[in-house]
């Protein structure tokens, strides 16, 4: 099988697996009284958008984008629903926002008219860079949601300190933020800060479930993000071929 065929048919596999996935959970979930059916809804449509998304991100495509919009959007409402602070917050805020920012640099990088983005990878100072970013952003963003979380747990609207959902949380919150700064300026690296954040947000959800407090929009994320890291598996393996060709990196602050 080529690589033109082996892409395709992994990205069929991809979409109809997303949209079989949501189809029975829905059917299911919907036979259930205390269901929300209109988010239950508005979730599987951000589900399928975001599925999209990311299949054509990982193929290099600018179209990626357009699709992103609509995902950020109605995942962060979906968060919002269910008191997922961080991510409400990165994606309102930041992702959003993020769309646009990386449709104007893939153009810059000869992503259009059907063309892949020209890809490129790190060089030995951007790793130092990203560490520290790592280290920093994990401390700002525990102490951040752990300070949220200890005011209600003050004030009675919450019973404790859930460190493991504050861990997983804040994580996939700063790989989002790095992810997305590398997604924008085209570096191979950034799907390591895909599976992180896939895996980081699968516990996310799956933790939402095990607790019995969340709605029908839940599994319907944690489908989506399972989806998310075999194909951020897949964008691994396209976009080192595609930064292969030229190998080239930006120059960090500094250097230019």
């Amino acid at each position: 099988m080529n690589e033109k065929t082996f892409n395709t048919a992994f990205n069929i596999f991809i979409l109809a697996g997303m949209l079989v996935a949501v189809a029975v959970s829905n059917y299911f979930k919907l036979q259930q009284p205390e269901a929300d059916k209109v988010l239950l809804v508005v979730a599987s449509i951000g589900a399928v958008m975001g599925v999209v998304n990311t299949v054509l991100s990982a193929n290099g495509k600018i179209l990626t984008f357009l699709f992103g919009i609509l995902d950020v959007s109605i995942y962060g409402y979906v968060c919002l629903h269910n008191g997922i602070l961080g991510q409400f917050a990165l994606h309102a805020f930041y992702f959003l926002p993020m769309q646009f920012i990386g449709f104007w640099q893939w153009r810059k990088r000869g992503a259009e008219g059907g063309k892949q983005v020209r890809a490129r990878r790190f060089t030995r100072r951007h790793w130092l860079y990203f560490a520290i970013a790592v280290v920093a952003g994990l401390a700002v963003a525990y102490g951040v949601l752990y300070g949220i979380d200890r005011a209600k747990v003050a004030s009675g609207a919450l019973e404790a300190v859930d460190s493991v959902k504050l861990v997983t949380d804040a994580a996939a919150l700063v790989f989002n933020i790095l992810g997305q700064v590398l997604l924008s300026l085209a570096f191979a690296e950034q799907w390591i800060c895909w599976l992180l954040v896939n895996a980081f947000s699968i516990t996310i959800w799956a933790n939402a479930l095990a607790r019995g407090g969340a709605d029908a929009s839940a599994l319907v994320m944690l489908l989506k993000y399972s989806f998310y890291f075999v194909n951020a598996l897949n964008g691994l393996r396209i976009w080192l071929k595609l930064s292969r060709p030229t190998d080239v990196a930006i120059a960090p602050p500094g250097e230019a």
